[in-house]
Order: structure tokens, then C-alpha cells, then sequence
């Protein structure tokens, strides 16, 4: 069994800074790609970052410039490091993981449960 478990959310000012990890554990060859989704109260699930197994990253045109997403690939850990945090980045962060399990090799999907960034004064 392959879970995520992440860390890092709570209350911060707008301006500051805050960052979030994920780790995923158990039965896994390789993780390839990594992201961070967020759902704000009443909207959509939408991406926020995404880096490759070879650590390409993508990121949401509300959050270029200000986030970065990072990864260590021996801890199967990814990283959001959120700066100049605004008030509208206010949501629950989903990790999100693309995992090859070992031999016959099968691809997973999955999911962390979610923390909590409330950006407010």
C-alpha cells in the first residue's frame, strides 16, 4: 500500500512565507511525477505546480514567481515553498503522486489527505 502524507500547512500573514512537504511511503520503485493541487471554499480543484521525475516543473500562472516546487528523489519527498502569500492563496493543498510500484510495475495514482494554508492578517 502507497500513501502520502503531508505537512507544513497553517495561519500565516499575507507576505510571509510557508512551505509544505509530502512523503510518499510504502511499496514504491519510483515516484515520477509530483504536484501540488489546492481547493479553495466553493471552487474547483486546480494545479498548482507539477515536477517531472527529471525535475521539469510547471506551475499556475497565479503563483509563477512566487512558489517553488522541489523534490528529493531519495526520500520520495516533494516540497512547495510558498512566498509573498496573498490572501486568495488561501485552500486546502493536495500532494498528488505518480507512483511505480515494484515489479509487475504498476502505475498508481495518489492522493494525500490535504493541509489546511490560511493566508490572513
Amino acid at each position: 500500500q502507497v500513501k502520502l502524507v503531508e505537512s507544513g500547512g497553517g495561519l500565516v500573514q499575507p507576505g510571509g512565507p510557508l512551505r509544505l512537504s509530502c512523503t510518499a511511503s510504502g511499496n514504491i520503485f519510483r515516484c515520477n511525477n509530483l504536484g501540488w493541487y489546492r481547493q479553495a471554499p466553493g471552487k474547483e480543484r486546480e494545479l498548482v505546480a507539477l515536477i517531472s521525475d527529471r525535475g521539469t516543473t510547471n506551475y499556475a500562472d497565479s503563483v509563477k514567481g512566487r512558489f517553488t516546487i522541489s523534490r528529493d528523489n531519495a526520500k520520495n519527498t516533494v516540497y512547495l515553498q510558498m512566498n509573498v502569500l496573498k490572501p486568495d492563496d488561501t485552500a486546502v493543498y493536495y500532494c498528488n503522486a505518480d507512483v511505480i510500484t515494484p515489479a509487475p510495475y504498476r502505475s498508481l495514482e495518489i492522493w494525500g489527505q490535504g493541509t489546511l494554508v490560511t493566508v490572513s492578517s
